[in-house]
């Protein structure tokens, strides 16, 4: 007999939340992770009282009641909401599209004079499409919203964030855009929306709590090693990577951050600045003190943490943040979950096990769903 029920390998949001499933139906799970701490992209490192979110924002939300419910037993999170901005040539607009955006474009104030604008600049696009679909990204987008939305805050950044032309991107990557004829800054429609009071670290080690942790272990070098210590393994990390890259790398875009602690007590006035012009080399700011500060805390903490966020073509050695879910890599991933699907004891899921982006809840509801489904 093994000494555990389940080898949870990621310590992310995915296996966290498995684990938890796991430890209240009686199981014995030990988890570990690769990096010498646990949460995966969701860790916090606290620089001088303030959160810093190592691997970008992350911020929480859903519509779901019984997730949000879950979350909050473990941890109670504030009433943080995502109000982005983005910067152009100087001048800056809020996000998601929405009045105030249109009024800053062109000089507007009423709804319908701002949906007049983007249905002419509409119409000139699907006229020259002549009823074929669009072929790519710039079409696609130029197809919802028009020439001045898409080259002011959409090109670059889009451009910036996949290394490649929007016109050698595949169309479905924007598959919708909202546009709110509201002055609604709110970037998500979901009912729910915060962040754990203290950091995302709280929210994991809850998750945590009464189970097993080993970090700085790296599965893919002590395989064996591993695979005999439970009767099943729960894999988080790179579908590719688990079976040896045997039909080739899966692609990804990577992050990287510069991160500067400034002796100020406010540097931008907001959590995130997204910088739409080609010609800036780094995506956007954040101001990670914004998360969890508010009013007079904000001004009450005397200095700052500022991440500058650059987008660079993921190579083997750095950390993968996101699929490249083209036809071609897609195709490739079936080949891999082809190989997954017939494994009697091992588990594949998460972000870099389905090659599927998620966001924090949807991957909490991942989870829970394949927990239940494997019991």
């Amino acid at each position: 007999m093994k000494y555990y029920d389940y080898l949870i390998v990621g310590s992310g949001l995915f296996g966290a939340t498995f684990a938890y499933c796991a430890r209240l139906a009686g199981k014995r799970c030990l988890v570990i992770d690769r990096r010498n701490h646990l949460g995966g992209n969701a860790y916090c490192e606290n620089v001088g009282g303030i959160n810093v979110h190592v691997y970008g924002p992350h911020i929480f939300h859903t519509s779901n009641r019984k997730i949000w419910d879950l979350v909050n037993t473990i941890v109670p999170f504030n009433s943080f909401i995502n109000k982005p901005l983005a910067t152009y040539k100087d001048k800056t607009y809020n996000l998601p599209f929405n009045m105030n955006t249109f009024r800053q474009l062109w000089n507007v104030e009423c709804a319908d004079e701002a949906r007049d604008i983007i249905n002419r600049q509409r119409q000139d696009v699907i006229e020259k499409l002549a009823g074929r679909e669009p072929e790519n990204l710039e079409e696609q987008a130029l197809m919802l919203v028009g020439r001045d939305i898409y080259e002011i805050l959409i090109k670059g950044y889009t451009e910036k964030q996949w290394g490649r032309l929007c016109s050698e991107l595949p169309a479905f990557i924007i598959k919708r855009l909202p546009v709110r004829f509201t002055f609604d800054n709110n970037y998500f429609n979901d009912v729910y929306q915060g962040i754990p009071i203290g950091g995302y670290n709280r929210l994991i080690d809850g998750l945590l709590v009464g189970i097993e942790t080993r970090t700085g272990v790296d599965f893919i070098n002590h395989r064996e090693e591993c695979i005999n210590l439970a009767d099943k393994v729960v894999f988080t990390g790179q579908i590719d990577e688990y079976y040896n890259f045997r039909y080739g790398p899966l692609e990804f875009r990577s992050v990287r951050f510069e991160n500067e602690d400034i002796n100020i007590s406010d540097f931008q006035g907001n959590a995130v600045i997204n910088y739409t012009e080609r010609d800036v080399p780094f995506t956007r700011t954040i101001e990670h003190k914004h998360f969890e500060m508010f009013g007079d805390e904000v001004q009450k903490c005397s200095h700052t943490v500022v991440s500058k966020e650059f987008s660079v073509e993921w190579m083997k050695g750095m950390e993968p943040y996101y699929p490249v879910n083209d036809a071609k890599n897609n195709n490739l991933y079936l080949k891999y979950k082809a190989l997954a699907d017939s494994e009697k004891n091992v588990i594949f899921g998460g972000r870099l096990a389905e090659y599927k982006y998620y966001d924090m809840a949807p991957v909490m509801e991942r989870a829970i769903e394949t927990f239940q489904s494997n019991l």
